[in-house]
């Protein structure tokens, strides 16, 4: 693992809507493949994938840093969030405050606490890397919820191999009157319009197999007031990283690579829920801070259904 700290960007500028940078001591260098390669852009994509001249963890950094070009003035850049055609999963049930959390919104049902000590960890697809917000761009609460919350969270980002490459920030959307009326229901709580954040970019840890040592951070600005504010730590999370990714890449191929939410250790009281308008602010050091405002989707739906 690296000494200094490392980071990709993906960005877009006038020229190139699509382009993926390194970035250290605060200058971000444009990714561009080797010119036997026609001096492509490099993009997540291939450096995630399986593809046999993609880079091994244990080779990405010397590989990243033998592509890059001039340094860009980041402020002519737009950030986007750091994913492609990676499949988005999460780990639930990962911290002790969320087991106590949903046992109490499930009205005691144990499933929860039955998971949170089980052998085998729980694992949902949560989203398509296309389906994903960045920084600045409004999550989603959905019209038919009545309570609804941010999920603060670590995100793994690995290879084909599941091999960590490193990690980012993520807001994990969730209505958590519909999944405490029934478990059944965690897709519609989790899996809907607006309801999956990243960024603002990937710390690079490449191989790494142990959790880093890290803070996370929320707070909730209601009219410019802080309404929440809460903080946990990669110690409280209960499983092991390998042992997640071993389950999430037991029985299943992800040729471009793949993220995992990895569980959240920050609730919100039971009598709060977020409102259009609201502002969700996550931080995690040394990744930095993922901001991004709430609005209500859906409402054409309902719309149309009253028409």
């Amino acid at each position: 693992m690296p000494d200094n700290n490392f980071f990709l960007v993906q960005y877009g500028t006038a020229s190139r809507p699509n382009q993926l940078g390194l970035e250290e001591s605060d200058m971000l260098l444009p990714l561009q493949r080797a010119a036997a390669t026609h001096d492509k852009p490099l993009q997540l994509d291939w450096l995630l994938s399986d593809h046999p001249d993609a880079p091994r963890a244990a080779d990405l950094l010397r590989a990243l840093q033998g592509n890059v070009q001039m340094a860009v003035d980041k402020t002519t850049i737009t950030p986007q969030a750091p994913v492609g055609r990676q499949e988005i999963w999460a780990a639930g049930v990962t911290y002790k405050r969320s087991e106590e959390a949903r046992e109490l919104e499930s009205n005691n049902s144990t499933i929860y606490s039955r998971v949170y000590n089980a052998t085998r960890p729980e694992l949902f697809f949560k989203a398509m890397g296309y389906d994903a917000l960045g920084m600045g761009q409004p999550v989603g609460i959905r019209f038919d919820a009545r309570w609804s919350v941010p999920e603060p969270e670590l995100v793994v980002v690995m290879n084909a191999h599941m091999e960590v490459v490193g990690f980012t920030i993520g807001n994990d959307m969730s209505s958590r009157d519909i999944e405490g009326e029934n478990p059944l229901y965690l897709p519609q709580a989790k899996v809907y319009e607006a309801s999956c954040a990243l960024g603002p970019r990937i710390w690079l840890q490449p191989g790494r197999t142990t959790w880093p040592e890290a803070k996370i951070e929320m707070e909730i600005e209601r009219a410019g007031k802080v309404v929440f504010g809460g903080e946990t730590s990669t110690a409280a999370i209960h499983r092991p990283l390998a042992e997640l990714i071993e389950y999430l890449g037991r029985c299943k191929r992800f040729p471009y690579g793949a993220m995992l939410f990895t569980g959240t250790g920050i609730v919100p009281p039971d009598d709060f829920g977020l409102a259009e308008g609201d502002q969700v602010r996550i931080r995690i050091d040394p990744i930095g801070e993922l901001v991004n405002t709430v609005r209500v989707v859906g409402k054409r739906i309902q719309e149309t259904t009253k028409a």
